[in-house]
């Protein structure tokens, strides 16, 4: 006589689909243009707060001239308030005699 434990099929494992995590919406941080800060200083802040190299910097610096904004960075929006306050703190520009602070950003949600 066949063992009743034995001749039950293994039970299916159910597939936990429902509670895969979700991806975060992207935001970006957008670097606004003014007339206080040089491109010595914007390279140098981009440098610091995301890593950039002096070429990416330095692309980034003349679109925000030339634009009046540049996307310096996309991610989830807690980082990109971190970013963007990194920014609005980073301080004064000495080389010009009339800055008198860091630079405005704003984070704003990325179209998807």
């Amino acid at each position: 006589m066949p063992d009743p434990v034995q001749s039950q099929p293994a039970p299916v494992k159910e597939a936990k689909q429902k509670n895969k995590p979700k991806n975060l919406p992207p935001y970006h941080v957008v670097l606004l243009d003014d007339d206080d800060h040089s491109y010595e200083y914007v390279i140098e802040m981009l440098k610091a707060i995301f890593g950039y190299d002096e070429t990416k910097s330095y692309s980034m610096a003349k679109e925000v001239d030339t634009t009046g904004r540049v996307i310096v960075f996309t991610t989830h929006k807690e980082l990109a308030e971190l970013k963007r306050d990194q920014i609005c703190s980073y301080g004064v520009d000495h080389r010009v005699a009339t800055c008198q602070g860091s630079m405005s950003a704003i984070v704003e949600p990325a179209e998807e």
